[in-house]
């Protein structure tokens, strides 16, 4: 079998599962191979994502290495299994980086998604025009094809919040609801946008005013993305350089509980809608 050049998100997933199961049991990867009775290259390219495997493979492999979490194997004999046509945002590869595609497989494959923004409107909620003032202020500038491609690519992620397939929350501070990205007819075009997502069904919108004196995480935006059980989440956050993913069971932990004690001092859900239209009136009072 051809060892994969550019293994997507869910199999170098898979992978990592089965190295962390291995490293569990004790096992350096010479160790495993010997009990499977393969090469130890296989096993370093089982847990790259370089390889796949079958489910009768995987079984083998957490039956030798004593995992007796049978809700984490039947999950990933699900990935393995998985069938049907390449996600969108396959169509773009080759002229997005993967950080973009990555990011979107995340989100179509989670049972739920949660986001934490401080300094702009969640990308799953933004309109066409925000989204484009946002690219457009990158260092250094953006081509203008560039920032068409990359908006587009963020307003056809939006579909699976918009679909109600994927319960969405969405966490964001009064900072991003005031930061200057745009002019005034997009900021508020972008305040209205925000309202009308948050009577969708699915979609829950929550505002952490300046008045709340704490934050949990005064510095970070992310996206917590839930798989079908606690140990296949996955949290992906917003750096310079690019996205980072976490799915270590300290990381997740504490993301949780940043959600959880976001969620204990935001505003309601309605309590944000009349906050959003609150300053939505107090900036066209400005510009009138």
């Amino acid at each position: 079998m051809a060892l994969r050049v550019n293994p997507t998100l869910r199999q170098r997933r898979l992978g990592a599962e089965l190295r962390k199961m291995r490293e569990q049991a004790g096992f350096g990867g010479s160790q495993l191979a010997r009990a499977l009775g393969i090469g130890p290259a296989q096993v370093t390219q089982m847990e790259a994502g370089r390889t796949g495997i079958s489910v009768d493979r995987l079984r083998t492999i957490a039956a030798t290495c004593m995992c007796v979490n049978e809700q984490l194997i039947d999950a990933l004999a699900d990935i393995i299994t998985e069938r049907g046509e390449a996600g969108w945002w396959e169509e773009y590869r080759g002229t997005l980086s993967t950080d973009f595609l990555e990011v979107a497989e995340l989100e179509g494959h989670a049972r739920r998604l949660s986001t934490y923004t401080i300094t702009f409107i969640p990308g799953l909620l933004q309109t066409e025009a925000y989204a484009s003032a946002v690219f457009s202020g990158a260092l250094p500038p953006l081509p203008r094809q560039e920032i068409a491609l990359r908006t587009a690519f963020r307003i056809q992620r939006q579909r699976i919040v918009r679909s109600g397939k994927t319960p969405y929350t969405a966490f964001i501070h009064e900072a991003a609801l005031r930061m200057q990205f745009s002019g005034p007819k997009i900021r508020a075009e972008q305040l209205d946008g925000l309202v009308e997502d948050s009577e969708m069904p699915g979609i829950s919108v929550r505002v952490i005013p300046f008045s709340v004196d704490t934050l949990p995480s005064a510095t970070e935006n992310f996206t917590y993305a839930e798989g079908p059980i606690p140990e296949l989440d996955t949290t992906q956050t917003d750096m310079a350089p690019g996205c980072q993913l976490f799915d270590a069971p300290a990381h997740l932990a504490r993301f949780r509980a940043i959600l959880t004690r976001t969620a204990s001092s935001a505003l309601s859900e309605e309590e944000s809608r009349e906050f959003i239209r609150a300053i939505k009136k107090e900036m066209d009072s400005e510009h009138a």
